[in-house]
């Protein structure tokens, strides 16, 4: 058996899960005598990697085995952290390679370069047989570049929108909706004690599957990017479920990015490397109009970042513990190209998804009640766990 050397990197938000994934390609990994180099803090590690600094090695690579992943598992996070460096977009020169030409974009507002040469010398002097990337669209749509110019690429979903396209599941998911739910239920008690409306805020930019799945659980109403809700209406159903509620209250979940017909979400700060700028709180707005409208006091909970600390739940480290076995196989197959994915309910392996095409979004007639606002409930047989229908 050939002996190969596998760059491990984790991009983009932190999620539970990912340690797990990152033990199982150690444990995969050392089974077949191959060399695990974990790459420190994402793509930044290799945009700012001087190999002939001792103190930037030591920064940016940490060598995996089973010894110092023994226990990563057992928390959150990732034990190589991360950023939201991208490559292609970086604002500045890292010191070391200060003089050097790269490709250079400018306009109005700023200047950026493009550093994938260097990603890729990286990547050549370190002599990575196969380059494992753990990320949601922004990292695995530069893993989609290193593909392009021949660098072998296994990718492995996680956000905890779980809107990666070519697969129905994402790690981070599923401790996500465990931890707004058991939120929402202890959150209960106060909101049902004052008698009041109880609007909850979750993660989901552009797809609503955290705030669906929120509320297929806990049977509330919830708002999703993918269809704009009618505000009276959605004012109306509330004022209604709290006076049919012998606690006299009720409860709504929004997704980060839901908007309503007469209101488009506002963003502000400095975008990011792959152009998010941050949300105003639709659940602050959300309740201004429900104050306007009714006189009700009211309970506004963001959840968002508790959603992804912690360690992960049973469902994140088995996806995750699986998805890292299966892209190491990938490995030992002289496979690239290719994301750890679930299709139809079953694992599977699939091309990394193209990211011209956006996230995987919502199909809001199989399984939005646009009338309700809420999950749909029925015509479940034959549709997989996820609840993905084409």
């Amino acid at each position: 058996m050939s002996s190969k050397k596998i760059g491990v990197l984790t991009g983009g938000g932190d999620v539970p899960g990912l340690n797990s994934a990152i033990k199982a390609i150690v444990d995969a990994g050392c089974s077949r005598d191959y060399e695990i180099l974990g790459i420190r803090r994402g793509w930044e590690g290799l945009t700012h990697l001087n190999l002939e600094d001792p103190s930037s090695k030591a920064n940016y690579l940490l060598p995996l085995d089973r010894r110092n992943t023994r226990t990563i598992d057992r928390t959150g996070g990732t034990m190589l952290h991360t950023s939201r460096t991208n490559p292609t977009k970086m604002k500045s020169i890292p010191e070391h390679l200060k003089g050097r030409e790269f490709p250079k974009k400018e306009s109005e507002k700023e200047v950026t370069y493009d550093l994938t040469r260097q990603v890729l010398k990286n990547i050549e002097d370190l002599g990575i047989d196969c380059l494992i990337s753990l990320g949601g669209d922004d990292t695995l749509s530069y893993s989609s570049i290193l593909l392009s110019h021949g660098v072998r690429v296994i990718a492995i979903p996680k956000t905890m929108d779980n809107d990666v396209r070519n697969t129905e599941y994402c790690i981070g998911f599923s401790t996500a909706i465990t931890r707004a739910v058991e939120a929402i239920q202890r959150q209960r008690s106060t909101v049902g004690s004052h008698e009041r409306v109880g609007i909850f805020r979750v993660f989901g930019r552009d797809a609503g599957y955290t705030s669906l799945y929120t509320a297929y659980l806990t049977g509330i109403r919830c708002a999703i990017p993918e269809f704009r809700f009618d505000l009276n209406k959605m004012i109306d159903l509330l004022m209604r479920d709290k006076a049919e509620n012998p606690s006299n209250y009720c409860l709504v979940v929004l997704s980060e990015g839901a908007e309503w017909s007469s209101y488009s979400i506002k963003e502000y700060g400095e975008a990011d490397a792959f152009g998010h700028r941050k949300k105003t709180n639709v659940g602050e707005d959300f309740g201004e109009e429900v104050k306007k409208r009714t006189k009700q006091e009211l309970v506004i909970s963001d959840l968002t970042y508790d959603l992804r600390s912690g360690e992960a739940d049973f469902v994140d480290k088995l996806v995750a513990s699986t998805f890292g076995n299966m892209a190491v196989e990938c490995v030992a197959q002289n496979k690239t190209g290719l994301m750890a994915a679930i299709s139809g309910g079953c694992y599977a392996m699939v091309p990394i998804p193209d990211s011209k095409l956006g996230p995987r979004c919502i199909n809001v007639e199989a399984l939005y009640d646009t009338e309700q606002y809420r999950p749909k409930y029925s015509n479940k047989v034959g549709v997989p766990v996820f609840l993905t229908r084409a």
